[in-house]
């Protein structure tokens, strides 16, 4: 999208949630009627995902040329992502002891949510265990990703051991990530109008601005300590930004069209495209977008792991129930590791709280008080995952693939050997020079504008 046109839509982006803000603020219940343009919104970003997600995934890995650099990139990846939640879970512990938002207040007559029971049973193993679909069609219709990712990791993986046959299918789903990306930013001039609907048509149905300021009146310090926690967690991912990934303002200011479209939509998910595409603009090479994006917007959930951990103590504060340094380390882990890990069951966000409850033994009716304000919070929570996933992309672009190296002429010498081994008399040379050019046509190894001003 050319940067003017990016600059215009961004502003409408602003537009559209401020007058959501404001006429679901005013007209409370009237606004219900215009959901439907915000749900057709979503349900066409959703609808992008899946494609999306495999022909990304597979273009991405397969343009590392040398497989061992996976190894490399998806390590740094990963380490970035525990390292993001695991400071997102301690901010979130240190603010809830600081503010201690549940002392006085009484929920001992609460009562377990509708869908929470059935999920007190879900544990550590049944995450571990839907990293691995045993169909992946059913995986793709319930839209659980973690496993497609995999798969699709695999997938490209294998392609290049295939020499010339595995590149005539690599140059397939190359072609298939950039229609799908021309695709989304045709997509992306709608979304000012669906937004605005989305946060009208939801600050709707909770009655309107009185009805809104009653609900959070009753947690209101919980509400403050998480919004406060998330704060402070945005903070550190950009000092990271800045000391790690050598970039500066200029990077948050491209990314705000993602960041204003996650706080819309409240779903890492649907906003994956978007952020690809900033991410693109933002001169981050397509290696470190392809494989770093997708796998962020499923593992890497820090709003939402500072989250369990807040309200999980909240709700030890309001039973008057005094939480150990070694109950809270429990909650630190746990917290932790099922925000990485639970992206593959449904309903993850609901899962995550009852296996960090379950872990310290606290009772689930205190969930229920905080189900009313949680859609308000889940944008910001949504937000603050888009933005540490977009660091992310920076990090690894910077130190892993982003060193002004050129990896085309290694991804063309290994498909040429895989293709003498397996066809002594194809063509290697001319089947090389195809699959650097596929790789530069696309941008790859550019090392040009990653650094900003501060």
């Amino acid at each position: 999208m050319p940067h003017k046109h990016a600059f215009i839509l961004l502003i409408f982006i602003v537009f559209g949630v401020i007058a959501g803000l404001l006429t679901g603020w005013y007209f409370g219940a009237q606004m219900v009627s215009v959901t439907w343009l915000g749900d057709l919104f979503l349900n066409a970003l959703k609808m992008m995902i899946l494609p999306l997600i495999i022909a990304a995934v597979i273009s991405g890995v397969s343009s590392m040329g040398d497989i061992r650099k996976l190894g490399r990139v998806g390590g740094v990846t990963l380490g970035y992502y525990v390292m993001t939640t695991g400071i997102a879970v301690f901010i979130g512990l240190i603010m809830v002891n600081l503010i201690e938002p549940g002392i006085g207040l009484d929920i001992s007559g609460g009562t377990i949510p509708e869908g929470v029971s059935e999920k007190k049973d879900v544990g550590i193993t049944d995450i571990i265990l839907s990293l691995v679909s045993p169909n992946l069609i059913a995986s793709a219709v319930e839209t659980q990703l973690l496993p497609i990712i995999l798969w699709s990791i695999l997938f490209a993986a294998a392609l290049t051991t295939l020499g010339e046959k595995g590149r005539a299918v690599l140059d397939f789903f190359d072609g298939m990530n950039q229609a799908m990306m021309k695709l989304i930013t045709w997509l992306m001039y709608f979304a000012p109008i669906g937004i605005f609907a989305l946060v009208a048509g939801r600050l709707g149905q909770a009655g309107g601005g009185e009805a809104f300021l009653r609900e959070i009146e009753a947690v209101l310090w919980h509400v403050v300590t998480v919004l406060t926690g998330l704060a402070a967690h945005f903070a550190v991912l950009f000092l990271i930004l800045l000391l790690i990934a050598k970039r500066g303002r200029n990077y948050l200011v491209g990314m705000l069209r993602a960041l204003f479209t996650a706080f819309g939509t409240a779903s890492s998910s649907a906003t994956l495209p978007l952020t690809m595409e900033c991410a693109r603009e933002n001169k981050v090479d397509n290696r470190a977008v392809e494989f770093t994006l997708p796998l962020g917007s499923t593992v890497n959930m820090d709003g939402t792991a500072m989250y369990e951990a807040a309200a999980v103590m909240f709700i030890a504060q309001a039973y008057g129930m005094d939480m150990t340094l070694g109950q809270q380390a429990i909650i630190f882990v746990t917290a932790t590791l099922a925000a990485i890990g639970a992206a593959g069951i449904p309903e993850a966000g609901l899962v995550t709280m009852v296996i960090v409850l379950g872990a310290v033994g606290l009772p689930l009716d205190g969930i229920g008080l905080l189900l009313a304000v949680d859609w308000f919070l889940d944008r910001f929570r949504t937000a603050t995952n888009v933005w540490g996933d977009s660091v992310g992309a920076a990090v690894v672009d910077r130190f892993i693939i982003g060193k002004g190296q050129d990896d085309a002429p290694a991804l063309a010498r290994s498909l040429a050997k895989t293709s003498e081994d397996t066809n002594p008399n194809a063509a290697p040379s001319d089947m090389a020079f195809a699959s650097a050019s596929r790789q530069n046509q696309n941008g790859m190894g550019s090392d040009s504008g990653r650094t900003d001003k501060v």
